[in-house]
């Protein structure tokens, strides 16, 4: 079955500098008892417009998070980390785990009345890995350099080959990353997949694009022939799925608490306890890597392994995210998450806040001298780096960074903190001239490690190019044993907490505010909504 939240029904508190920001432009839901009527969910998508409505070729979360409405996958899978049957009724791996055969649903259509079959499946993974897709996550959840290719048996069944064994495979085709458009639209119109919108984002799933409006909205209409879901699910009983993407968590907290929206997503814990009377709160903890500092080695005073450790010891970030996040996100140890297959919980207190550790270390790198502002210096230079983040960035997250950046001041390291938009960030990420930057990475598998620290990884924002760290990634990749698996990702996880690439700060949790109009719903093991037993009124 689907992910199951950690549920908590809030009790009524005031309201008012939440609701005050409202916008008045909301779409109300739909009256009590219409069980064909509206159901209306609040995002944050601030980035959706900025050519992130393709799952296939973008990087960020919401991405998937709301185009699984359309795109359905091969397989499900279950909370236990289990695989079903979805759009594949079976497959069969083989001995050397290099080739997985499918067999497909025959009764399974695209929304335009194309058929889904082999020739679709193969149409859409070879568009994934085309270079001209310019596709970087789904490319590397599909193998990257090891996908040889997709072979079409019969109409119904299908075969993927990899040059060498890849064990994640199953779990990355669980992923609307790796759902399927309609073969006419990849003819047609690929080059529009980007910016999105009704017959452009067409695929086999419960809901139909009908409405796009950047930055405003996203209507999904149900598709009434559906009859395919993981679990054997219909069509869904509302009629519509309406977006709204609203930026700022006040908005969507006002909006939930007010009933103009039946659910909202990406509540931070500070406005999460204080929602009102009937509203309940679901909270999942994201698999994969936390909310992370990357630090540039190959650039600045990262190169040096003492400055990097210095910097991670010099953060008091226990208390930080204690006091910002209500100690409802844990703080993270290691570059998965405590709810990743294969976590090392042996990190666990293995590098605690030590300013008096980071000074030392600081001393012995040479930076010695202070100037007036009591910044370290060394040869001239100030202990100085930029961090640029993506915008917007969250309050809590503001309030982070400005509580490490006091930390370090404390040790005599400045950080200065540009806060960017895409095209700004981009022009430094791309030829990686900045000191550090931010995220998190959410997975199920540890795989998603080979994109942040192999030294060809898709999202190696540290620039690690380690022979040893490439290899371990490359056997893990290719092992079926789960037990190998989890002790090569030890390795690699500890190897980060000594050399310092990653910093990672804390594991945190989607968590979705719901209404008293919405029953039936359901998470993944990302903890994104699931809409297909939901009933409304």
């Amino acid at each position: 079955m689907p992910a199951k939240p950690v549920r908590r029904l809030l009790p009524f508190a005031a309201i008012a500098a939440a609701t005050a920001l409202v916008l008045s432009a909301c779409a109300a839901p739909a009256s009590e008892g219409d069980s064909d009527g509206e159901v209306v969910w609040s995002i944050e998508g601030a980035n959706l417009s900025a050519s992130h409505m393709d799952p296939q070729t973008s990087q960020l979360d919401v991405s998937g998070m709301v185009q699984r409405a359309v795109l359905d996958s091969l397989v499900f899978q279950e909370a236990d980390g289990t695989f079903v049957p979805w759009l594949a009724k079976d497959w069969e791996i083989s001995d050397d785990g290099t080739e997985y055969t499918f067999l497909l649903r025959d009764d399974v259509t695209f929304t335009d009345g194309e058929p889904f079959d082999a020739a679709a499946v193969k149409a859409n993974f070879d568009r994934i890995v085309d270079p001209d897709t310019a596709s970087k996550q789904a490319a590397g959840m599909l193998g990257a350099d090891f996908y040889k290719g997709t072979e079409v048996i019969d109409d119904h069944t299908v075969k993927v080959v990899f040059t060498q064994p890849y064990a994640p495979f199953l779990q990355a085709a669980s992923t609307p990353q790796l759902g399927f458009y309609s073969p006419a639209v990849l003819e047609k119109s690929a080059d529009k997949l980007k910016a999105g919108g009704p017959d452009i984002n067409v695929g086999t799933g419960p809901f139909v694009l009908t409405e796009y409006t950047p930055d405003q909205e996203i209507v999904y209409t149900r598709n009434d022939d559906y009859a395919w879901g993981p679990h054997g699910e219909k069509a869904p009983k509302f009629e519509t799925l309406r977006v709204e993407i609203q930026p700022e968590a006040s908005v969507r907290t006002g909006v939930v608490t007010s009933g103009e929206s039946d659910l909202a997503s990406n509540i931070p814990p500070n406005l999460a306890k204080d929602l009102g009377d009937g509203i309940t709160v679901d909270s999942i903890e994201y698999p994969g890597l936390p909310y992370s500092l990357y630090l540039n080695e190959k650039y600045g005073v990262f190169a040096d392994e003492k400055v990097r450790q210095a910097f991670a010891r010099g953060i008091d970030i226990d208390a930080a995210v204690e006091e910002i996040y209500f100690g409802q996100f844990p703080r993270a140890w290691s570059i998965l998450g405590s709810t990743t297959p294969g976590y090392d919980a042996a990190l666990e207190g293995s590098w605690p806040f030590d300013p008096d550790a980071a000074n030392a270390l600081l001393d012995e790198a040479g930076w010695t001298e202070r100037d007036t502002d009591g910044i370290r210096m060394k040869d001239g230079k100030r202990l100085s780096v930029r961090w640029i983040a993506w915008t917007p960035v969250p309050d809590d997250r503001a309030a982070l960074g400005n509580a490490i950046q006091s930390d370090l001041k404390g040790i005599g390291f400045e950080v200065v903190r540009e806060v960017l938009e895409p095209g700004a960030y981009n022009a430094q990420y791309e030829p990686k001239t900045f000191d550090l930057t931010d995220w998190g990475f959410s997975g199920v598998d540890p795989d998603l490690l080979r994109a942040h620290l192999h030294t060809d990884g898709f999202q190696n924002a540290s620039q690690v190019s380690d022979p040893e760290m490439d290899a371990l990634l490359e056997k893990a990749f290719a092992s079926s044993d789960q037990e190998e698996r989890d002790a090569l990702y030890t390795q690699v996880q500890q190897w980060n907490a000594e050399h310092t690439a990653i910093v990672p700060l804390y594991s945190p949790s989607a968590i979705t505010a719901v209404g008293e109009r919405v029953d039936g719903l359901q998470y993944d093991l990302y903890g994104r909504p699931l809409f297909y037993d939901v009933t409304v009124g």
